[in-house]
This record gives C-alpha cells, structure tokens and sequence, in this order.
C-alpha cells in the first residue's frame, strides 16, 4: 500500500467506503466489487472491501479492536496477538516504567496495549504509508513518528522510566522469514539495543537459535491458547537476567526452566496410564525435565516431549491423554481397528515417527459415527499406537519456577 491511499482510507470518504463494504456478505466477490465501484472510486472501492476482508480476518488475533483498525496483509500477519501485547504491556508497566519506545510499530497493536497499561508511548514506523495507518489506530494514544528505529532512538532513549521495545520485520521479497539475517531492523543493531543501558524487550520468532540468546537476557516462550508465537527477550525488566521460562496465555501461568533433562525413558505405555503433550512454550523453552517431575512423569522414549504417568496430576502446562488401548505400530492392523469399531472421525498426533497424519487418515478410510484419538510414538521397545482420550484441562493459574 502506499501513502495516498493509506490517507484515503483513513479520511471520511474512506471509512464510509470500509462501511459499506463490511456489509457486503462476501466482500471478495466480484458482485460487492460492482456494487461498491458504483458509489466510490476503483481504486478505494477495492481498497475498502481489502480492508473488509482483512478485518474479518484479524478477529482472532486482535479481537474486537480490530474493527476499527485500518490493516494491510502483512501488517496484519506480524500484529501481536492481543493476549501477548496485554500481557507484556502489563509486566512492563508493573515493573514501573512510566514511557515506551515502540521500534517498529507496524499498525500499532503493541503501541495500543502500552497505551491501555497507562504507559506514555511514542511509535516509530519507517514506513510512510504504515505509519499514516499506526495514526489512524491508535487514535492519539501514542505519538507516531515517521522514520527508522536506527535514525529514532538515539535522540528517544536516555529519559528516565524509559524501556525500548522492538518488533523487527521478519518479511523478505520471498515472503516471512524466520532467518535474522533477514531481520529488519538487522540484528546486530537488536543487540546493541539489548545491551545499552535502557530496560528493553525483543519480540523475535519462536524458533529463535539457543545460540543467538545473549548472555544475561532472560528468552521467554509465550504460546496463546497452545500456539507457539514468540520467543521475546528481556533484559532488565520482569525476568531474571539468563532465565528460560514458557508463559501460557491469556491465564498468564509461567513455568522456569533450570537446566535439566527428563529422566530416562522408562516402560512401555499400558492401558490406564496418562501420556502428557507439553505446551509447545515449555518444549521450545527447555522446561520439560521441570514438568516431568512435577508430573512424576517420565519420557515415553528418550527425546521425545510425550510425558508417562500412572496417574493424572493438574497441570495447564500440558495436555492430558488418559490411555484406554495400546495397539502396534501397523498400518493394516490400525487400518482394521478403524473398520471394526465404526470410526469415523479420527484425529491422529505422532512424535519421533516420520509419518504424515493426514495422509495416514485418508488411507485408514475412517467411515462411520464414532470418534477416536491416536496417538503414535516411539517407545523403549518400538513405535506403537496409543488410543487415547482427552482428559480436560485443569489450568493452575500460577508461577511455576524451578
């Protein structure tokens, strides 16, 4: 998108233009484009039912503030979900900064939640046509500069109850990337802001190397209602310089990491037992060993995150699988077991196995009314299947820290 028409669409003309296409029913339709074009130029009708479209899709990630966001596709794929820019904003605030210097504010979400916690912000955007969109955001909540975050923050950092957060882009012409040589701003200048004197917090991507983590920051994995979608580091705010720690949102529930591996793997899974899926925040984050004994919970096979228990202890760190069959790892046999009992809706998972679950479930031709959940994975004494079923959650609500 460029300036002219991020203004366009954040003048009166231009809301009135996304109005109307909100009420359209499908706006991606050529019948919503015909209708619009009628009373709106080409050229802003098709960016009103864009912006339709777009915040339809942001619902789940933003949540009914995005309803009166202007967005662009990869604005809208890089926001923070609203969960995690809440929860940050708020350890942020608490930790009693009073100002934030919101590097690369893309359409504002950060700046928003900064903003909502009682923070003074100022947003920078090196885009222009992004930039005319943050203003239209956030709506004066935060003031909006037009520039780069290596040209802004020298004459920003320095003031008291200041912290620096930054959300670099991750996109390249080939599309997102995780690789930070791809970073933008580039990563020797994110660590440079880690390592200056000012508390600050990096939003980086979940599969960020081990290797990268600078010394004394403290990385945290946040996954919001099980999806892994940050690894941020923080140094000087909030966590213990060099913790690892996976955060559980929106509850908040923290689990430390402190070093340790799993113990070995023991026996083979047996009817009545309950197989643990850790969080993917406590996998990345190495906090496995600390939820197994916890769990009083071994691993099913060495290396692989699937926790064995004989009984059921309350986590929220952890999926729960009471197991109900053992079966053997074998295709015809599964394809047999499926056809006996009438399956017909079959959810498969699988750890350590190089299997496609989908593929496998075309080829079990599920066909009838009953459900079930299998699981496979290697055990100590060869791959089996695991029938399962899914215990409920049973969140604790609480810091956990070795």
């Amino acid at each position: 998108m460029d300036a002219e028409t991020a203004e366009l669409l954040v003048s009166p003309s231009g809301a009135e233009a996304i109005a109307a296409a909100e009420a359209e029913d499908d706006p991606g339709s050529l019948a919503a484009a015909t209708r619009l074009r009628r009373s709106y130029p080409p050229e802003l009708a098709a960016a009103a039912l864009t912006q339709a479209a777009l915040r339809r899709r942001a619902g789940r990630r933003l949540g009914p503030r995005a309803s009166g966001m202007v967005l662009t596709p990869d604005g809208l794929e890089q926001a923070t979900r609203w969960d995690a820019a809440a929860w940050r904003a708020g350890l942020v605030a608490a930790a009693g900064v009073t100002r934030v210097i919101d590097l690369c504010c893309g359409l504002g979400t950060d700046a928003m939640a900064f903003a909502a916690a009682g923070l003074d912000v100022v947003a920078v955007e090196r885009d222009p046509a992004t930039a005319v969109l943050a203003r239209h955001n956030l709506a004066g909540r935060a003031e909006v500069l037009t520039a780069s975050a290596e040209d802004a923050l020298p004459g920003l950092a320095g003031r008291p109850g200041t912290a620096v957060f930054c959300d670099p882009a991750r996109r390249t012409s080939r599309g997102r990337s995780w690789d930070v040589a791809d970073l933008s701003p580039p990563w020797p200048f994110l660590q440079s802001v880690l390592a200056a004197g000012e508390p600050a917090v990096l939003k980086l991507g979940p599969g960020l190397p081990a290797r990268l983590i600078p010394a004394g920051a403290a990385a945290v994995w946040a996954s919001v209602a099980g999806d892994l979608v940050e690894c941020g580091l923080w140094r000087g705010l909030a966590f213990d310089p060099g913790a690892r720690e996976a955060v559980l949102l929106p509850a908040g529930d923290r689990l430390r990491a402190d070093g340790s591996a799993p113990a070995p793997a023991g026996r083979v899974p047996v009817p009545g037992d309950v197989l643990y899926e850790p969080d993917p925040a406590v996998i990345r984050s190495g906090a496995v060993g600390v939820l197994a004994r916890e769990l009083a919970a071994a691993p099913v096979a060495d290396q692989i995150a699937y926790l064995l228990a004989p009984a059921s202890r309350r986590t929220s760190f952890a999926t729960a699988f009471a197991v109900t069959e053992v079966l053997p790892w074998k295709e015809s046999a599964l394809r047999r077991w499926v056809a006996e009992r009438g399956i017909g809706t079959l959810e498969i998972k699988r750890r350590g196995l190089d299997v496609d679950p989908a593929a496998l479930r075309g080829r079990l031709r599920p066909r009838g009314d009953a459900a079930a959940t299998l699981i496979l994975t290697p055990t100590a004494e060869g791959a089996v299947c695991l029938v399962v079923r899914r215990l409920p959650r049973t969140p604790v609500h609480a810091w956990h820290s070795a």
